[in-house]
């Protein structure tokens, strides 16, 4: 893979996952979700590059975008960045979060990963923890149950219909950052979750 599939002043949106019919309804695969429904939404086909990344270029409402999922798993998802050569400016990773409650869309700039291990690879790639973070809030594992194997869980039937809605709002989340701005998507969706929380 080389540089080239990056053009100046692209966007990327790179949504965190797992390869693999397996994995594609869990809790850890959001990210992938959410840029499929992108890729849907705004027309934008994703391809197989090579074994490691699928990538989709398009645009939103006039601005260039690269859509991007990594295939090396989550463990090691920064590893695409580094080929690709992207700047922690132009970058927004879309990400699972037990910290937020299930069906919560925040928004954050930079800071600590909370133990997630895409962010952390990420965070190793670019030197950097500065860059748009989507967060998907998936809720905390009930007790008793181990994170990895609540991460790597199915959603279950009843929970498809909040699913949908909250890639619809990581979807507008994301596109709020490309064309307003990451502080005016934070003020408004993580404003939004405190309000859904109060009700």
């Amino acid at each position: 893979m080389s540089i080239h599939f990056l053009d100046v002043g692209m966007k990327v949106i790179y949504g965190l996952g797992n390869p693999g019919p397996r994995y594609r309804m869990t809790r850890h695969n959001i990210g992938f979700l959410v840029v499929d429904s992108i890729s849907r939404k705004w027309s934008i086909p994703l391809k197989d590059m090579e074994q490691d990344v699928v990538i989709g270029k398009g645009e939103i409402e006039k601005i260039a975008i690269m859509l991007t999922k990594p295939y090396t798993y989550m463990n090691l998802c920064g590893y695409p960045l580094s080929t690709l050569g992207v700047s922690n400016k132009d970058l927004i990773v879309v990400h699972d979060d037990m910290d937020i409650d299930f069906g919560t869309i925040r928004v954050k700039t930079s800071g600590g990963t909370g133990g997630h291990k895409g962010l952390d690879s990420i965070i190793d790639a670019i030197q950097s923890d500065h860059f748009i973070r989507i967060r998907c809030g998936i809720g905390r594992p009930p007790k008793g149950c181990d994170p990895s194997n609540y991460v790597l869980g199915q959603f279950s039937n009843q929970d498809i219909e909040v699913v949908g809605k909250e890639i619809e709002e990581a979807a507008s989340a994301t596109r709020m950052c490309l064309l307003e701005g990451a502080s005016k998507a934070m003020n408004a969706f993580n404003r939004r979750s405190r309000d859904n929380l109060s009700t």
